[in-house]
């Protein structure tokens, strides 16, 4: 392991020996955390080539259990999020692939710190079963057309290992460790078509636009070598995505957004996802795709499919239309503004952290969620606003919270005379 650290850190190439060796003898604790954070630290600086990556990924896909989803054909299909605020996508994209032809087993996880998690949000819903066998999970695709469990607890313990020590060492900002920590758990779950929403912005794991493009690439890379036909979408986060953020209130806006309503901006990022999940995995032209997507929520077949879904799996179909029995926080505050003009900017990350102060999401990973808590934004980014007028909602259980949330939300917004020009919702798709 000594030699091994010292060659990266003089810049040179590991062979594929040497790293399924510090993957394999790190995860059976042969191997200390001073040295895994050393050659960490040597990666995050020295990067790797792009056989680095792969070699790297397919040692971390193989350190546990993997999902075999052969007996779906073609036709099984993976969507996966960089993380944002307000990203409900999953709720609102698999049912419209699904009633498009795909088949989706996907395995989610839960959220920390200002970036929501699928798993969260799908457990507030009364009796929705997260923990499910693999053998369930793909005799439900097979009849549904979904499946979203919580991620096994054998599913790529080296990338659970890994990442935990990343996170205390300062070496989570590579792009070659972030790229082969999202696309390991993606080949160990077994699906042949992946869409990875690369979020861009404020909000998002990534900043700037080249840093995106970069791990996009990466992704894609890694997914062709090891045979799987990979899309990546870079979209914007420097906005929260639609208007709810906390988890009972995305799946209300998911809902809506299936029933036709809500924020068209959302429904159209969902309908491309979807579009490009159908067009690889159904064999569908891109055009053809994306008009089918929306043609699913205007004639309810998406919606159907989210009931099954949701029944499915335990849960309580009713919600679909009865929101109540997912709960009401007890405290409700409206967040007015101070001033006239145009929000010129919201700050995704901020947002996502007074959700978290609300309740709804986790600064430890042994934090237990507020369901009911969150925002609603009734203003966003390009709308006029007058003095006093109401630009949010915050809900919570917690009364001692409303008053400092309420002013860090003013904080995390501008506002100017001038407004703004419009931003792009999808900068490019990465094939």
């Amino acid at each position: 392991m000594y030699n091994i650290i010292r060659k990266k850190r003089d810049g040179f190439e590991l062979s594929r020996e040497e790293i399924t060796k510090f993957v394999k003898e790190y995860t059976d604790g042969k191997i200390c955390d001073y040295q895994a954070s050393a050659l960490l630290m040597a990666i995050c600086i020295k990067g790797m080539t792009a056989r680095e990556t792969s070699d790297l990924t397919t040692a971390m896909a193989n350190s546990g259990d993997t999902v075999d989803l052969s007996g779906l054909g073609s036709l099984s299909a993976d969507k996966h999020s960089t993380g944002g605020v307000g990203d409900k996508t999953s709720l609102i994209v698999l049912p419209i692939a699904a009633a498009l032809g795909c088949k989706v087993a996907k395995m989610s996880g839960r959220g920390l710190g200002h970036t929501g998690g699928t798993v969260d949000k799908l457990e507030s819903i009364p009796g929705y079963e997260t923990a499910i066998s693999p053998e369930k999970l793909i005799e439900q695709t097979k009849k549904v057309g979904i499946a979203l469990a919580s991620q096994s607890g054998n599913l790529t313990p080296a990338d659970k290992k890994i990442y935990a020590l990343r996170d205390v060492t300062g070496t989570v900002e590579s792009i070659p460790l972030i790229a082969s920590s999202i696309m390991s758990k993606k080949i160990a779950s077994g699906a042949q078509n992946i869409v990875l929403d690369v979020k861009v912005g404020s909000g998002a794991f990534m900043k700037s636009i080249d840093d995106a493009r970069d791990l996009a690439n990466a992704m894609v890379e890694i997914g062709k070598a090891s045979g799987r036909n990979v899309r990546a979408i870079l979209t914007n986060m420097d906005i929260p995505l639609g208007n709810a953020v906390g988890n009972s209130l995305e799946v209300i806006e998911a809902i809506e957004i299936l029933k036709g309503n809500g924020d068209k901006n959302l429904l159209d990022i969902c309908c491309v996802l979807a579009a490009n999940m159908a067009s690889m995995a159904v064999g569908f032209d891109e055009e053809k795709a994306l008009s089918l997507a929306y043609e699913s929520v205007e004639n309810g077949s998406a919606l159907l499919k989210f009931r099954e879904w949701i029944e499915a799996q335990g849960g309580d179909g009713r919600i679909v239309d009865n929101y109540s029995l997912l709960g009401k926080a007890s405290v409700e505050k409206e967040i007015k503004s101070e001033i006239s003009g145009y929000i010129t900017k919201m700050d995704a990350e901020k947002i996502g952290n007074i959700c978290v102060d609300l309740g709804g999401g986790r600064k430890t990973k042994e934090d237990k969620i507020d369901h009911t808590a969150g925002i609603i934004l009734v203003k966003k980014t390009g709308d006029k606003v007058e003095k006093g007028e109401v630009i949010a909602r915050v809900y919570t259980n917690k009364e001692d919270v409303v008053i400092k949330a309420a002013e860090d939300f003013l904080n995390a917004i501008e506002i100017a005379d001038k407004k703004p020009e419009m931003q792009k919702l999808i900068y490019e798709v990465v094939k």
